[in-house]
């Protein structure tokens, strides 16, 4: 893949988050300051590698998970998926910090606020292991996404929630932030949801992960950001 071609998928993927309908060339071209000719172009080479789709009801192309893969994999490794690059990250995190900061003397109830402060800052469903037990909040925002209004995406991610609990325990993801997009997941394959967890250091465990469920159509460098400094932000205070 070129380099132009990578940034014509990031901008696919971030336009695409932002908007939620398919991206057409028009919209990419004036972006990139070239004629849509050649934006087609490169997305014929993009959809031929497999990182982007069309929807057959659109002339606009979509991200594939292959091409979400791709994206969050360059995000890790050139570190904008580890260090604040957007604009509010550091905000949000001190308003997170602030929030948790009440109950470091109550783990549990750190721990739950710092799950409903990230269903606020991302829109998502918010979950963390506490002790044996899974908490979950925003279960209204994930269902509120245009994505899961269709009946058989919404079964698939109602199953990947009735097994995430055995399945974090069994799998115990080991990296301090672990992303599984769409048909990564172990469970609810079909479903087109993205699992963005931490994993830190508890009084329950060394092994507890909080994070965010909702559409692989994702903000990802702000939410995997904000998912690993709430992580690290827990471990510390707690």
């Amino acid at each position: 893949m070129t380099e132009r071609q990578f940034q014509i998928l990031a901008a696919i993927i971030e336009q695409y988050a932002e908007v939620a309908v398919p991206i057409g060339s028009v919209m990419l071209a004036k972006l990139f300051g070239v004629s849509s000719a050649t934006i087609r172009s490169e997305m014929v080479r993009l959809e031929e590698m497999g990182m982007i789709e069309q929807p057959h009801t659109s002339a606009g192309r979509v991200p594939t998970d292959a091409g979400y893969r791709c994206y969050v994999n360059h995000l890790t490794e050139s570190g904008s998926g580890e260090q604040p690059q957007l604009q509010g990250l550091d905000r949000s995190a001190r308003a997170i910090e602030a929030r948790v900061a009440n109950y470091q003397n109550h783990a549990d109830r750190a721990i739950r606020s710092a799950v409903d402060s990230l269903v606020d800052l991302t829109h998502n469903l918010g979950l963390a292991t506490i002790g044996d037990e899974l908490y979950m909040s925003g279960i209204g925002n994930l269902f509120s996404h245009p994505e899961f209004m269709n009946g058989a995406h919404t079964q698939a991610v109602a199953m990947l929630l009735d097994n995430l609990e055995p399945w974090l325990r069994e799998a115990a993801p080991n990296e301090p932030l672990n992303v599984f997009i769409g048909s990564e997941n172990p469970i609810g394959k079909s479903s087109g949801a993205t699992l963005i967890v931490s994993r830190f250091r508890s009084p329950f465990s060394d092994r507890s992960y909080i994070g965010v469920l909702g559409p692989t159509r994702q903000s990802y460098a702000r939410v995997m950001n904000l998912v690993r400094q709430t992580g690290a932000m827990l471990e510390e205070i707690l």
